[in-house]
């Protein structure tokens, strides 16, 4: 692995209980540009590090076709000078990309989920967008990094150029994964003007959801932060579309949420609302497991 800083940059007044760094996946070109630049923009307004990553790995699938002319080893030599070059070429991009922010940059020949989530000791959030083409040897998965890193991931939506995050819903339910992303999501709950915690649940079970969710608005307000309470029974668009209508009536730019999910056999299989929010995402969204 190699390893260049950058001098810090001029710096704001700290923000107690923030973000001190930020992690985000680079590639080469333009590809994660949207995704650095929004990492970026909320790295300077934390007053944070944003620490840029190329990770590529050997394509496992590759073989030698003789008819090439290729020996193994040449073959071989071939590919790693490929990956050098991508990875070169991300860190020029992702320099770019980051201008003005407190940077640093990370490289290493690996698979992008299991650099990201190996790196993620590093920092306090990652920064990710929804999977684009490529394989997972070029190509960081979201849904590998929600969870296997144990750090939080905020999805950048398309379109996307700065997460303002002055009104935020949580959409809460009374697990684990739930009390987690609330925990991971307070520097922006402290930050925010408005929090609605928000419950989505079947009409016989509104009653004891309403007291849950007052519950968390309750705890959050002895914390200092301006929170609410709300419950809506589940539409026929589903609970991803309710969670989308609370945030669009609340301005909000950010929903914070568990992510639900196991592994099948090497493949992560997730509940509907958990990938739809990874794929999907309709705003800002801070997943954590």
């Amino acid at each position: 692995m190699s390893e260049t800083q950058e001098r810090p940059t001029a710096k704001t007044a700290d923000r107690a209980d923030s973000y001190r760094s930020l992690l985000v996946h680079a590639e080469p070109g333009t590809t994660s540009t949207r995704r650095v630049e929004v990492a970026a923009r909320l790295a300077r307004d934390l007053n944070a590090r944003l620490i840029g990553l190329g990770a590529e790995a050997f394509e496992p699938g590759l073989t030698v076709d003789p008819f090439f002319g290729y020996a193994a080893a040449e073959w071989v030599t071939l590919i790693q000078d490929q990956i050098s070059s991508d990875l070169t070429k991300a860190e020029a991009a992702f320099r770019r990309d980051a201008a003005g922010a407190d940077i640093e940059w990370r490289s290493v020949e690996d698979n992008p989920a299991r650099a990201l989530a190996l790196a993620s000791r590093a920092s306090d959030l990652i920064v990710m967008s929804p999977k684009g083409p490529g394989g997972p040897s070029r190509t960081a998965d979201p849904a590998d990094v929600v969870m296997t890193s144990g750090r939080p991931v905020l999805m950048v939506p398309e379109g996307a150029a700065h997460l303002h995050g002055k009104s935020v819903v949580i959409a809460w339910k009374d697990t684990r994964e739930a009390r987690r992303a609330v925990a991971d999501a307070m520097p922006f709950l402290k930050a925010a003007a408005e929090v609605i915690v928000q419950g989505v649940c079947e009409d016989v079970d509104a009653e004891i959801v309403t007291r849950q969710t007052e519950d968390v608005a309750v705890a959050l307000r002895r914390h200092g932060i301006k929170a609410s309470a709300s419950v809506s029974t589940v539409a026929k668009d589903g609970v991803t579309v309710e969670l989308q209508r609370a945030a669009a009536a609340a301005g909000a730019d950010l929903i914070v949420a568990g992510a639900y999910g196991h592994n099948r056999t090497a493949e992560w299989a997730f509940g509907g609302v958990t990938r739809e929010l990874i794929h999907r995402p309709p705003c800002f969204v801070l997943l954590s497991h």
